[in-house]
């Protein structure tokens, strides 16, 4: 039955498709920044993007692979300055943009009928044919500029495939313009420093967007580190240089960049040349010959250094795409905010590009909290910052971002979980890397099947996948617009074992929110060889073994003399060594006489001799595994609100956040309908039993029609509200109405029973149903003084 995703994972890879290329104000050094003291929400996602209205993978590169298409970037939403994004100024969702951004959304699940599918299946055809000759090349070892050509070719397939798809779809619009009203009127977020002409890639949250954060953060961390038995960690945001070193940030975060000679604004290169072969290539005057020449040299863009990229962009005499001035000379651009650690400036560092370093470098404190036992998950909640060239995707790509990351640490032989059986029927939209390449839609089926079937690598990894699931749709994502994308070898680093993205549907396409990866050892490994510390786990064995060892044999009192208070850590490390690096030391003894061991400078003389013998051991070292569920909680919020955003049927103009409950910034609004002071104590009564229940509350005793005071709790998503009418006051016993948001419908109960109501209601405990079963149904007040 899976024989149609993937029961052979050997796989062609597709590359990643390019984003479009950015163009924001303030990045070429003009504008100083200074790091808040007070954190904000805001949140992108690592990997690469993708054009806007992409639907499937465009391109393959060879590689095994688990295969995945790559990312979304779509264009700037609130930037100021980015490119054609909308300003903070008086322009801001105006009505003559609103035809701009009423945007068809596309597919999130076709249910085509067979005439449409029969339309569909010639060009499904085209991209097997194509992907199963891109298969054999790799297969028969054909050379790699062969391999990228057939790749180019499947691309322009792929997007014949997906733009039919897209025209042959049910409609399904979202008015952008609405929405943005919106969140701007009701300062769910905004630019920061705004006054001052804002900063490209930096966004504050209001009042609603930090209580929104905060629950979707709350509800996350019930969720996961509550129900899992997570352990959990708040580290740094300052990051020593070599820490980063170890895990490679230092070396290989960077992109190539080029500035406007006279503007300095910047472009990152490989999107901007790009964005002029794509221009070139949908020219029809260009010639086929020259198409053919652009296309072979962006099958090669990915492979090229700075050199080759600097050179090709003389060569085409490409300009500043705003302003048509010249372009520097590339230059490399680390995506880190360096930092000087302390006064004297000597500890070079960074600000955190992500949070999960500080969960690796810990690990052995952790180990030690958990008994020594695996497996065992740390979670973390933080901000993370990268220095983005272009940051004009508004929420999806900022300069500083909220990340929620899991660790799960496991044995490498056994990435089984006790908990498996209990997901192993949760259904899932999976796009698996066969299905992308064969141009076919993603697929819906049990996760059960996924990981016996091969398709997902082990349970573990799939037990994630599931509770990343269970978690998006609980806060409110629609399941019809959420999918898992399998990942491509040129997406995966090349030391992951599998690594899945869970998609969520927008107006700007597919948005990878959250991603689900097996990173195998890799971490741990690297801050093994970058700190001296092993970072391991003694597994028992089921039958003692004796195997060889040398062994260091130092001379205390000289390595005491000279050591001090620090020989004891010497004589740690000179225990923890290996057979392997002792061999490594005592070669360097002898030849050099001297030799480094956790930055402690060791002579012969401190120890003299090695020797080698047998030992009896019981145990043996394991470096674990890690599953790492990794959220954005930016790109999570920004998905949750265009899932949730509404348009009265008989009002168009009353638009308003349907958010559930569970999440809603605030949960309950209490509306008097007169200012007389006899409404008074009814009003804080009610809002006293909610606050008991810690259950937010908005009091809106302001001027103005019900009707308008309705529609503004609904506009900041409050799901339910509490009428103090005149019947409450002048009949007894004293009742309320309480009216449900988006049924808009009110039920008239008691005043004392509303509190804990509303709490369970808040709590997922019952449903609206429930109520309206239990009470009756309000039509109209019957005193009216």
């Amino acid at each position: 039955m899976l024989a149609a995703f993937c029961t052979l994972r050997q796989l062609c890879s597709v590359s990643a498709f390019p984003r479009v290329c950015g163009h924001a104000r303030h990045t070429g050094g003009s504008v100083r920044g200074y790091l808040s003291p007070a954190g904000s929400h805001i949140a992108e996602w690592r990997g690469q993007n993708r054009k806007l209205k992409q639907v499937c993978a465009r391109g393959v590169a060879g590689g095994p692979a688990w295969i995945c298409p790559p990312p979304a970037d779509p264009p700037s939403l609130l930037g100021r300055g980015a490119g054609r994004g909308y300003s903070t100024g008086d322009s801001w969702g105006k009505k003559k943009h609103a035809s701009k951004r009423k945007v068809r959304l596309h597919a999130a699940t076709l249910t085509m009928d067979p005439e449409v599918e029969q339309q569909l299946a010639p060009l499904r055809a085209r991209c097997k044919e194509q992907g199963d000759l891109v298969r054999k090349l790799k297969a028969d070892g054909a050379p790699e500029m062969d391999v990228k050509k057939e790749v180019q070719e499947l691309k322009s397939r792929k997007k014949e495939l997906e733009d039919t798809i897209l025209k042959l779809s049910p409609p399904d619009t979202f008015d952008r313009a609405k929405m943005n009203d919106l969140v701007k009127r009701r300062f769910f977020f905004d630019n920061s420093f705004a006054i001052y002409g804002g900063v490209t890639g930096q966004y504050d949250y209001g009042p609603m967007g930090c209580d929104l954060v905060d629950n979707l953060l709350a509800e996350w961390h019930k969720h996961f580190v509550i129900q899992e038995r997570m352990l959990k960690v708040n580290c740094s945001i300052l990051t020593p240089e070599p820490v980063l070193k170890a895990s490679g940030h230092v070396d290989k975060f960077a992109d190539y960049m080029v500035k406007d000679v006279k503007s300095g604004e910047c472009f990152r290169l490989d999107h901007l040349i790009k964005q002029h072969f794509e221009k070139e290539m949908a020219n029809k005057k260009t010639p086929q010959e020259e198409k053919d020449a652009l296309s072979l040299t962006l099958a090669r863009l990915d492979g090229m250094n700075m050199e080759e990229m600097n050179a090709l962009m003389r060569k085409h005499d490409m300009k500043s795409p705003l302003t048509g001035n010249d372009l520097t000379d590339a230059m490399e651009f680390n995506l880190m905010f360096p930092i000087s650690i302390g006064p004297s400036g000597a500890l070079k560092g960074f600000l955190r590009p992500e949070t999960a370093q500080g969960i690796f470098v810990n690990f052995k404190r952790l180990l030690e909290y958990n008994q020594g036992k695996l497996p065992f998950a740390c979670a973390q909640v933080g901000n993370a910052y990268r220095n983005e060239i272009s940051p004009r995707s508004g929420l999806l790509r900022v300069r500083e971002f909220t990340m929620a990351e899991i660790e799960h640490f496991c044995d490498p032989q056994d990435k089984s979980h006790p908990k498996f059986a209990q997901v192993a029927d949760t259904e899932m939209m999976l796009y698996s890397g066969c299905a992308q390449m064969d141009g076919e839609s993603a697929k819906r089926m049990t996760i059960g099947e996924a990981v016996h079937g091969g398709l997902v690598a082990n349970e573990t990894l799939g037990y994630y996948m599931a509770r990343i699931q269970q978690y998006l749709l609980r806060i409110g994502i629609t399941p019809k617009k959420l999918r898992f994308r399998q990942h491509l070898s040129n997406e995966m680093a090349h030391y992951a074992c599998d690594c899945w993205d869970a998609e969520c549907l927008t107006s700007y396409g597919w948005i990878e929110c959250v991603g689900c990866a097996d990173r195998s050892a890799y971490d741990l490994q690297q801050h093994t060889k970058g700190s001296g510390v092993r970072m391991c786990v003694e597994r028992p064995l089921k039958e003692a073994k004796m195997v060889d060892t040398v062994v260091a044999v130092p001379d205390k009192g000289v390595l005491g003399k000279a050591l001090k208070k620090d020989a004891k850590v010497v004589m740690e490390a000179l225990e923890a060594l290996t057979k392997e690096e002792a061999e490594r030391m005592d070669k360097a003894l002898s030849e050099s006489g001297e030799f480094e061991l956790n930055g402690f400078c060791l002579t012969r003389a401190m120890v003299p001799s090695f020797k080698k013998e047998l030992k009896k051991v019981h145990v043996e070292e394991v470096i674990p595994s890690v599953i790492e569920p990794s959220f954005g909680i930016g790109r999570v919020f920004y998905s949750l609100l265009e899932h949730s955003f509404r348009v009265r049927e008989d009002d168009d103009k009353r638009t308003f956040f349907s958010l559930p409950s569970v999440v809603a910034p605030i949960k309950v609004s209490v509306l008097p309908l007169s200012s007389k002071q006899e409404f008074v104590p009814f009003t804080t009564q009610l809002a006293d039993g909610l606050t008991e229940l810690n259950m937010s509350v908005r009091i809106d005793d302001s001027t103005g029609s019900i009707g308008r005071r309705y529609a503004r709790t609904d506009e900041i998503a409050i799901p339910f509200g509490i009428t103090v009418d005149f019947d409450t006051v002048n009949k007894t016993p004293h009742t309320v109405t309480l009216r449900e948001r988006d049924s808009m419908q009110q039920v008239r109960m008691p005043i004392e029973e509303v509190p804990l109501t509303i709490k369970k209601l808040a709590d997922g405990k019952i449903l609206w149903k429930d109520v309206t079963e239990k009470w009756p149904i309000f039509t109209s007040q019957e005193t009216t003084k």
